[in-house]
């Protein structure tokens, strides 16, 4: 791949990708590399409400939700460093309870499917950053 500029990368075909810049851009270029896993089963990650703070930053489980994100190499280009929960919660601008949603073995068992964690992800793209209404009723963060 060519990089053109700063803000769009050009393919082989010559079809230009646009860098996503925003916290919504990110969040639904994720979700297109979910869907186009479609029904493959991604790992989860353990409990992670449960980890401690340091812990929790370097989780990280191959073919994983967080491995489809950074497998994109758009979402390289765009920043994403790693497939670890910090490195994503980082570059998305999630919540803990957020990416939670997406990643976490209490809602989904050992595995998922990439669509189900592509849904998951578009709804966070329609979602105010910071937690939205969550965030303010319960944590007290203006949104």
């Amino acid at each position: 791949m060519e990089l053109k500029s700063a803000a769009e990368i050009v393919s082989s075909g010559g079809t230009a990708t646009p860098i996503p810049e925003t916290r919504g851009e990110r969040l639904l270029r994720w979700a297109e590399a979910l869907e186009r896993l479609g029904p493959a089963r991604l790992h989860t990650l353990w409990r992670t409400e449960f980890a401690l703070r340091e812990a929790r930053a370097g989780l990280r489980t191959e073919n994983s939700p967080l491995s489809a994100a950074y497998a994109d190499p758009v979402l390289r280009i765009a920043g994403l460093a790693d497939d670890s929960y910090a490195e994503a919660k980082r570059f998305f601008q999630l919540t803990d309870y957020e990416l939670h949603w997406v990643v976490c073995y209490c809602h989904y068992g050992e595995t998922l499917s990439a669509e189900a964690a592509a849904r998951q992800v578009r709804a966070l793209a329609q979602r105010p950053a910071g937690g939205g209404w969550f965030a303010r009723v319960f944590l007290g963060r203006a949104a």
